[in-house]
């Protein structure tokens, strides 16, 4: 099983969300034992521009039109960071909330690699199908208010819809959010929500450990 851990926080050791996600794949580690983790660290990462000729090229895509040769060996950096997503099986997210969404190195990780052709297609009337399916995905998060269902800020919750929905896009339904509700609200709370979702994700990760095999294809 291949997974690819999507860092998208700028703190490393002092980062609440990525403190959740090592103990998740602490436990998958233990009890995955074929288990390979490739890390993409997105605030290190030298990602593609969306701009020049990857934006021409994009356009030519949607146009049904195959990529000039002048905008070949550009698109392929595209292509790559897309494989590599590709070519995982299951997914795990560690992003904080910020400002009610998901941090801009998400955002433009997410506009390189959702591309026509290759995570999604339109038919002849032009409605999208999704070409990435049968993954799983686990976002890890923290935000410093309360979001969770009932609360007061819950309608300012921007963060698990939006990724619920572009990732649904492609075809991954099965997502799975653990997260760290109020930890900027007192000492107490805080410590209250990173132990809640430390456990959830122990859990997570044991019964995913459990699961059998899928059958091949």
């Amino acid at each position: 099983m291949k997974l690819l851990h999507i860092i998208a926080t700028p703190r490393l050791a002092g980062s609440t969300t990525l403190g959740i996600s090592e103990h998740l794949l602490g436990i998958l580690g233990e009890t995955l034992p074929d288990l390979s983790i490739d890390t993409l660290d997105l605030f290190q990462a030298d990602l593609p521009s969306i701009a020049g000729d990857n934006i021409e090229a994009k356009y030519t895509l949607l146009s049904g039109m195959p990529i000039g040769r002048e905008h070949t060996e550009s698109w392929q950096t595209i292509e790559r960071e897309i494989e590599r997503f590709s070519s995982a099986d299951v997914y795990v997210v560690s992003s904080p909330m910020w400002n009610f969404g998901v941090p801009y190195a998400l955002k433009y990780y997410i506009d390189c690699i959702v591309q026509p052709g290759y995570l999604f297609k339109f038919d002849e009337q032009g409605i999208p199908h999704p070409l990435v399916e049968g993954k799983k995905m686990i976002v890890v998060s923290s935000s410093g208010s309360d979001y969770s269902d009932g609360s007061p800020t819950q309608p300012f919750d921007y963060f698990e819809p939006y990724l619920r929905t572009i990732f649904g896009f492609v075809g991954i339904y099965d997502i799975t959010f653990i997260r760290a509700h109020a930890v900027d609200v007192s000492p107490a709370v805080r410590a209250d929500s990173i132990a809640q979702a430390t456990e959830e994700a122990g859990l997570l990760a044991a019964a995913l450990g459990a699961e059998p095999p899928a059958a091949a294809a």
